[in-house]
C-alpha cells in the first residue's frame, strides 16, 4: 500500500516535523564527531517533538522506542550551542515573512516569565536571580513579544534573562524590534513584571499605546486600591539612572467589582491599570482590553 499522501488542502503531522526540522537543520550548523551514534536530524526531531508535545526531552526519550537515548541529545544541546546565536537566529526565524501575515495594525503583548529553580545552588549559573517567590530567588526567566491578532498569537520575540537584566532593558529591545518591523502598534500591553518607572517612561518617549496592571507599591496606591469605586486618579513615580532623577506621571484605571455575592465593602475586588491609549475611556475599558492577553498565562500553565 502506498504511503504517499494526496494533496488535501491540510498540514499534516509529518509534513510540519520535516519542515521544522528542516529549518533547523539550514540554520543551525551543527558538527558532531564522525563515530557519533546520531546525527543533528535526530537531535532536531527530539526536540520538535518534545516542543510539540510539550514536555521535556528525556521524557520523549524515555517513552519513544526509535528515539536517541536522551543523555546523547542533551550533552549536543548543552555543548553544541552558544545560547546568544541561538537566541538571535531563533527569533530571526520566528519573524521571518512576518509581514506577509501580519495585518498592518496590530495589538502587541509582551510577558516576563519566571519558573522557579528548586535544583542543586552550585548550578545557577546562567540564572536569573530575583526576589523570593514560591519558595526560591533562582528562575529560569523568559520575556516573550507577540502579536494579536482575533485571538490569535503570533510570537515576534523570545529573550532568555540571565542576572544583570531588567525589565526595562528588555522592553527597549522588543520596542526596537517593533521599530524594525515596521508595524503600526495599536497598543502594547505589558504584565505587572514591567510596571515600574523605567518601562512607563520607554512607553512614553516612543509613543505607544499601553495597558499594564499595577504593583501595590506605595501607601498611596495601596490606600487608592482599599476604598472607594471604579474611578481614573492621577499617579506618579520617581525614576532614577546614573545620578539623575526624573518624575513620570500616568493615568491608574481603578475597576470595581463585586465577589463572592457580596455587595458590602469587603466583597469589593479592586483592580488598578495603568493605562494610555484611546479607547480607553473608562476602567471597564481597562480591565475588558487586558483581560484578552490571557492566553499567554494559559500557555504558560500547561507547559509547566
Amino acid at each position: 500500500m502506498s504511503t504517499t499522501q494526496q494533496a488535501d488542502g491540510e498540514i499534516h503531522e509529518d509534513q510540519l516535523l520535516n519542515f521544522l526540522v528542516n529549518a533547523l537543520d539550514e540554520e543551525f550548523a551543527l558538527t558532531l564527531a564522525e563515530n557519533a551514534e546520531i546525527d543533528a536530524e535526530d537531535i532536531y526531531e527530539v526536540l520538535v517533538g518534545a516542543c510539540a508535545d510539550g514536555t521535556s526531552v528525556s521524557t520523549l526519550c524515555e517513552k519513544s522506542e526509535d528515539a536517541p537515548h536522551e543523555n546523547s541529545v542533551l550533552y549536543h544541546l548543552r555543548t553544541k550551542f552558544d545560547l546568544e546565536t541561538l537566541e538571535q537566529v531563533g527569533n530571526a526565524l520566528l519573524q521571518k515573512d512576518v509581514l506577509d501575515v501580519l495585518p498592518q495594525q496590530v495589538e502587541v503583548v509582551s510577558d516576563l516569565h519566571l519558573r522557579p529553580y528548586y535544583g542543586d545552588e552550585d548550578g545557577t549559573d546562567g540564572l536569573y536571580h530575583s526576589q523570593a517567590k514560591r519558595g526560591t530567588t533562582a528562575f529560569h526567566a523568559y520575556a516573550t513579544l507577540y502579536a494579536r491578532v482575533k485571538n490569535k498569537r503570533y510570537t515576534l520575540a523570545v529573550r532568555r534573562l540571565e542576572d544583570g537584566d531588567t525589565a526595562s532593558s528588555v522592553l527597549a529591545e522588543f520596542l526596537g524590534i517593533l521599530d524594525g518591523l515596521d508595524l503600526n502598534v495599536k497598543a502594547v500591553f505589558l504584565d505587572r513584571e514591567f510596571y515600574d518607572s523605567k518601562c512607563l517612561t520607554l512607553l512614553q518617549a516612543h509613543n505607544h499605546a499601553y495597558v499594564m496592571p499595577i504593583v501595590r507599591w506605595g501607601q498611596t496606591i495601596k490606600q487608592e486600591l482599599s476604598e472607594g469605586w471604579s474611578r481614573v486618579i492621577q499617579h506618579d513615580m520617581t525614576a532614577k539612572l546614573d545620578g539623575h532623577s526624573w518624575t513620570v506621571e500616568f493615568l491608574v484605571y481603578i475597576d470595581c467589582t463585586y465577589q463572592n455575592g457580596r455587595c458590602d465593602e469587603h466583597g469589593v475586588a479592586r483592580h488598578g491599570y495603568a493605562a494610555d491609549a484611546p479607547f480607553i475611556e473608562s476602567p471597564r475599558d481597562a480591565r475588558y482590553h487586558y483581560a484578552k492577553r490571557f492566553g499567554i498565562e494559559a500557555s504558560y500553565r500547561l507547559s509547566e
